[in-house]
Formats: C-alpha cells, structure tokens, sequence
C-alpha cells in the first residue's frame, strides 16, 4: 500500500515443477551435505526416495519424525538429534510442521542453545549469531509457505501459545516444490492448508507494510486459489489444481514473509497454543469473519484508509465479476470455507469463558502489526464470536 522505497528479501533458492523431488540428492551434495537429518512428517515413505537418493551418492541420513505440530521441547529433540547424528545438514520433507521443525533444527544445531534464548515472546529474543545448516524444504502440503520464510513457529505447552523463532539466517537454503507430491493429500489436509495459503495471500494484500511486489504475487495467487480450491477439495487435485495451490502456497509464504499479516495470524498463533487444532482449519475458521470486522471498522473509523477500496478488489479477484462488492468478496470467503467442511472454533473447542483471555493474548501476538488498523477489543471479540 505504498509508493514509497521498499524492500523485497528472500536469499532461498526456489526450484518449482513436477518430479524435482529426485533432485533433492544432487542438491544436498552441492550444498556440502555429508551427512543428512531427514526430518519428516508422520508418514516417513513420502522422504524414502530422497533417503535411497542419498544412499545412492553415498551420503549418509538419520531421520527424525515430527508428529503433530512442532513444540519447544521437539525443537530440542531434533537439535540434538542432529548433533549426536553428526548431520551437517537438514533435508524436511513434508507439511509446515515437517518445515518448520526442520528449519528450527537447522537454526539451533548451527548456533547451540535453548529455543527458548532466541523465541519471540515468550523466549529471551535473542538474535541468532550464525547462519543454519544448509537446509533443502520439500513441503508435500500447499498451505504455510513455510519453505520461503525466516521463522520457525513452536508450541509451549507451559505458556499455551505459539511464539516464532525468527531471523533471516534460517531462510532455506533451497525450496524445492514438487506439486506432483499433494496428489494423494487427504481433503481436510488440502481444504485447511489451502485456506491458510489463501489467508497469507489475502492478509498481506490488506497489510499496512503492502508493496508492488507482494501485490502482484497476492492477485496471482489468490487468482490460481480462487479457481482450484475448491474442486481440488471436492473432486480431488488433478495436474492443474495441483500447480495452482503449490504456487498459491509459494506465493503466500513470499508475501507474508515481506508484508506481514493480520488478525487471522494474529488470533490463530494464541488458538493453536490453547486448542492443539491445526494451524490451517484456525486461520480458515477465521477469515470471513476478520475480512468482515476490518471492513467495518475502516468504514466507520478510517473511511479515507488506502486498505479500504482494496477490499472490493480483493472481491473481483476471488469471484471474478468485475462488478463484485466488498460484501461478495467476504461472502464469497464464507461459502467456500462452508463447502470444504471447516468448523467453527467452538467445534475446536473454544469456550465463550475463554474469549477474554484471547483477546488479550492475539493483541500482542507480532501478526497483528500488519492489520490495516488497530481493533478495538470490543471489534476483536465480535471477531471472534462470528467465528465460532
């Protein structure tokens, strides 16, 4: 949303198509790779061709398996998984929790300590010193984009949030995505993850700190969502639509990474903490009903806000008819998240008794910097009442 000089940052190598997973070996050997962490999802087959790959160069592997969403103390497994394997380098295949684990992992074992000197919020802060071991991300999901950005989100049970260890030495060293690797994702998988990469397109594209760049990314990639979301859930994802969310996945983790988010982000990152739902179906359960307070808002408070018009925009985009409204934008969210079978957060186990506590915990989550405006807490608990 400015003119002004800006800033584009990303040092990830990026390969895109279908079948560059068989790259994944040659890729390690050119990054020095003597040894390799395979950090993967719950299903360990989706890495076994890069594991029989590397046998085959003569590069040794360990695996590490990430079951869940990653926490502070699963950082600290994989760490020290890494470093009494003697890996030198760290190979994730799988969804944002494979990714973000092995981005972490890759962090610590490179520069010691606890994940808790370096994470945000409930963490010391502290600035990672030296950059991480060379690291290749494979996501087999579309959803995080989490294979072009500079942080790693982690659980604390103790806290009940979700705090980010951030820094621009955990970029990946390469993204390789491989849309022939969501043929087989389960709906809910592609239904919530498409919705996140949705969010993190639509979010940036409304952010304060949006630019060129990131604009042009956002209206692709919501565009390429907007078309195959849908069909890819309810009729399985052929070639097209298996293109269309890889690159709306790819796209949203580049904006988000340069232009922030908003309340979406902002509510999920305190939600995941306190309900253990997957980040994904959170942010889905959210954007109606975030797209539709901001609206709002701007309207009564910030009518001459340059966020404003971009919400009809926003609406030509998704439904495609040039004479669309703000409001056909939002219902447009709405009926998409209804026909892929997303919950409402009280089915994910939010209680009204605990929406004061989450307000207070999403107005200081660092997401909500981006939002075109400061909420009110009166606005964020509308928020999330019309998302339950």
């Amino acid at each position: 949303m400015t003119s002004a000089p800006f800033e584009f940052a990303t040092a990830t190598r990026v390969l895109f198509g279908p079948g560059r997973v068989q790259e994944v070996p040659d890729l390690v050997r050119g990054l020095g790779g003597r040894k390799v962490l395979l950090v993967t999802g719950t299903n360990r087959a989706r890495a076994e061709p890069v594991r029989a790959g590397l046998e085959r160069l003569g590069i040794p592997s360990a695996s590490f398996r990430v079951s869940g969403e990653p926490t502070v103390d699963l950082a600290r497994e994989g760490t020290a998984a890494a470093v009494d394997s003697g890996c030198d380098a760290v190979v994730a295949i799988g969804g944002g929790s494979a990714l973000d684990a092995g981005k972490a992992i890759a962090a610590l074992a490179a520069n010691g300590g606890d994940p808790l000197d370096y994470l945000e919020v409930i963490g010391r802060g502290q600035a990672l010193t030296k950059p991480s071991l060379p690291f290749v991300a494979v996501p087999t999901t579309a959803g995080t984009g989490s294979e072009v950005t500079r942080n790693a989100v982690l659980g604390s049970k103790e806290a009940g949030v979700k705090a980010s260890l951030r820094s621009p030495m955990m970029l990946p060293s390469v993204a390789l995505v491989d849309p022939d690797l969501l043929e087989h994702a389960p709906a809910a998988v592609l239904a919530a993850g498409g919705l996140d990469a949705l969010s993190q397109l639509i979010e940036p594209f409304l952010s304060i700190r949006a630019q060129p760049l990131t604009d042009a990314l956002a209206k692709e990639g919501m565009q390429r969502s907007a078309r195959s979301l849908r069909k890819a859930v309810l009729h399985g994802p052929g070639p097209a639509e298996r293109e269309d969310l890889a690159l709306a996945s790819l796209f949203g983790g580049l904006c988000l990474a340069n232009a922030g988010l908003g309340a979406v982000h902002g509510f999920a990152a305190p939600l995941g903490g306190m309900l253990g739902a997957a980040h994904g179906a959170l942010c889905a359960a959210l954007l109606g009903a975030t797209l539709e307070v901001n609206l709002e808002a701007l309207r009564s408070r910030a009518p001459d806000h340059p966020a404003l018009p971009r919400f009809r925009e926003l609406a030509v985009l998704l439904t495609g008819q040039s004479n669309a409204r703000a409001e056909d934008g939002i219902a447009w969210v709405k009926d998409l998240v209804h026909a892929v079978r997303i919950r409402g957060l009280r089915d994910m186990g939010l209680t009204d008794a605990a929406v004061p506590g989450l307000v207070v915990k999403a107005r200081a989550a660092s997401s909500m910097k981006g939002n075109p405006l400061p909420l009110t807490d009166a606005e964020l608990t509308t928020l999330v009442e019309r998302s339950m």
